[in-house]
């Protein structure tokens, strides 16, 4: 019945998906950066399309590939480079490209008709997201036409991608399927998380007086990784964690915070829409004793144009909600941790990470000492795992 339920079309997950948005590859940072703040959305996809050697030859001839994501946290950590510290204008002139995950495999394209087990086992290999065709939407001369008069690498359209429209699939779209027909896979939901042995002990952690800029290495991996950086004290304790998922719903200018602040502090900084003006004064003082006149800068040039934006949830793995004033915030931005023990089951745990719109949950004792981390990986890992080895083929 497993088996049966695994071989299902990823084009069943499409349904209702929104169409990406997306970025040529010829874009800079600071392109990328007006793209996620118009957008809306957590992540924008970003294209190589080669429409030099295009003829009208009644076949399109057009190349055109995701080659990666990107969100804020890569613009973020970024900026927060040393070298561009006191150069970040100069920064967001570089080519996104240099913000493109140089990561194998992240992003994989499938045809609708390939199974929901090779969806797996792709994200098993390590892919964050599934690119889908979903839908034809425009004739070459409809392209010809939109290429000719909007050359600019912001532009995100069907038209770019040889007139078919692309939806991404997750690994959180992945395990709502499954958790919406969990008896097939009866009794594992049962079992205890614990007993299923999949809680990694090898996690991120950064000491809570610690400087904001130390975690910025496990900020990168847990990024990668989709998990997050736990921040404890000295008995090991959980206090809170420093979300990549939570950064990528700020703006630019918490470069300046992470600049400046402990990891303390910045988990204070993050639980804020606005952040408290003593914490604002904080960073600018820091700024100044650095002389960072560029950070700085930085800063007066978003508080002068008090611009805004927001998240949208409807086709991204952590969902977003909408709100004005500084950065962008969602129901995961917070530096208040997802947790569970070992001794809870399976299903809860799922339902917990799914209600919560996070792609792990930290595990903890009673007095919340930190024992590891669960992630959708290993989850997915387990009902792979019924059908039998990877090289299992699902006909």
């Amino acid at each position: 019945m497993a088996r049966k339920f695994l071989a299902k079309e990823v084009s069943d997950l499409c349904v209702g998906k929104q169409p990406l948005r997306s970025l040529l590859a010829t874009a800079t940072v600071a392109d990328a950066v007006a793209a996620l703040k118009r957008s809306g959305d957590i992540n924008i996809s970003v294209w190589s399309c080669n429409h030099s050697d295009s003829k009208v030859t009644g076949n399109d001839v057009v190349s055109c590939r995701c080659i990666g994501k990107i969100c804020m946290v890569d613009v973020i950590t970024y900026l927060c480079k040393e070298e561009n510290q006191s150069r970040p204008f100069e920064a967001l002139q570089t080519s996104v490209l240099d913000l493109v995950p140089k990561v194998k495999g992240q992003i994989r394209h499938l045809e609708p008709n390939s199974s929901l087990l090779q969806a797996i086992d792709y994200i098993l290999e390590g892919a964050q997201n599934l690119v889908i065709p979903i839908q034809t939407t425009t004739t070459y001369n409809q392209r010809k036409h939109y290429l000719v008069t909007n050359p600019s690498p912001l532009s995100a359209t069907t038209a770019l991608h040889n007139g078919k429209e692309f939806c991404w699939l997750t690994r959180e779209d992945v395990i709502r399927f499954i958790l919406n027909s969990i008896r097939v896979f009866s009794p594992i939901h049962t079992f205890t998380i614990e007993s299923l042995n999949i809680i990694s002990t090898e996690t991120l952690t950064v000491h809570y007086d610690d400087p904001a800029t130390s975690a910025l290495p496990l900020i990168t991996h847990s990024h990668l990784n989709q998990t997050s950086v736990a921040v404890v004290n000295q008995d090991n304790t959980l206090i809170g964690e420093i979300s990549p998922f939570a950064l990528s719903c700020c703006d630019e200018t918490i470069s300046a915070a992470i600049t400046t602040l402990s990891a303390g502090e910045l988990m204070a900084y993050l639980d804020y829409i606005r952040p408290p003006e003593d914490l604002v004064h904080l960073v600018r003082m820091r700024l100044q004793e650095r002389i960072l006149t560029g950070m700085l800068d930085l800063m007066d040039d978003y508080y002068n144009t008090s611009s805004s934006s927001s998240c949208s949830s409807s086709d991204e793995e952590f969902g977003a909600g909408k709100n004005g004033g500084m950065g962008r915030s969602y129901p995961g931005r917070r530096s208040e941790a997802i947790v569970c023990n070992p001794w809870n089951t399976l299903m809860a745990v799922m339902v917990q990470m799914i209600a919560h719109r996070v792609s792990y949950a930290w595990v903890v004792k009673e007095d919340y000492g930190l024992v590891g981390i669960v992630t959708f990986t290993e989850i997915l890992r387990q009902f792979r795992s019924i059908v039998g080895s990877s090289n299992t083929k699902v006909q």
